[in-house]
């Protein structure tokens, strides 16, 4: 993604126009703010600059990617630094707290919804196929998340032992299953579908209940429970 065609930053003073957009946010009317607002609001560059926010999102897609991007990436880019980077990856760092905090609720892991939005939070922008799996209690509490193998654009290696292994140490009761398709198609093939049969049936035997094989993507995702791809 290239980022010499994004507009300067201007330098402006606080005025009429950055008054009445402080205005609105303190009064907490949120729908009269577009992204791009909030955006030169909170790195602090002024209303003049929306221009410039708007290629920002659009460079990385989406405000979610903007935050997910690799620190080197947004050091790269003209009219952030080093300051604005470390507010970005703080809302980033806010951002997986809050979704974590969701999934620890009573019955979370009965809404895919909070499920994949934290999934997608973790691994769907990365450009590099991830493989990670979230170990539950009996009682379907999160215990831990785990990146266990990185692989290339397409694809990467995955190797029941370790799963199994990590489980047992975790004392696992049941898994939920991911990955991501840095392709930005999110439909699991028949090899995604065949590993996730036969890790169902390997925990199985170590009564590790796999709950769902998730694949996620920037935009969008599937839920193999959902498709009942988990059956035989």
């Amino acid at each position: 993604m290239g980022r010499s065609s994004s507009p300067k930053i201007r330098q402006s003073r606080f005025g009429q126009d950055e008054n009445a957009h402080s205005e609105l946010l303190l009064q907490n009317v949120l729908g009269a703010i577009s992204t791009a607002q909030l955006l030169v609001t909170f790195l602090s560059v002024g209303v003049s600059n929306i221009k410039w926010a708007d290629a920002l999102l659009a460079d990385f897609n989406s405000l979610d990617g903007l935050l997910a991007a690799p620190a080197e990436k947004l050091l790269a880019v003209q009219g952030l630094g080093r300051a604005r980077v470390l507010r970005l990856k703080a809302v980033y760092a806010l951002s997986l707290r809050h979704a974590e905090q969701e999934l620890d609720k009573p019955a979370a892991m009965a809404n895919p919804a909070q499920v994949i939005r934290y999934l997608r939070l973790r691994i769907g922008h990365i450009e590099r196929e991830i493989f990670g799996c979230l170990y539950l209690d009996a009682c379907h509490r999160p215990i831990s998340w785990d990146e266990l193998f990185l692989g290339s654009l397409n694809r990467a290696h995955v190797y029941a032992r370790e799963i199994l292994k990590r489980g047992l140490a975790l004392n696992a009761g049941a898994i939920v299953l991911s990955h991501n398709h840095p392709s930005g198609a999110a439909e699991p093939s028949s090899a995604d579908v065949e590993l996730t049969r036969e890790l169902k049936d390997l925990l199985a035997r170590v009564d590790i209940v796999v709950l769902d094989h998730i694949i996620v993507t920037p935009d969008d995702s599937v839920s193999m429970a959902n498709r009942g791809l988990l059956a035989p």
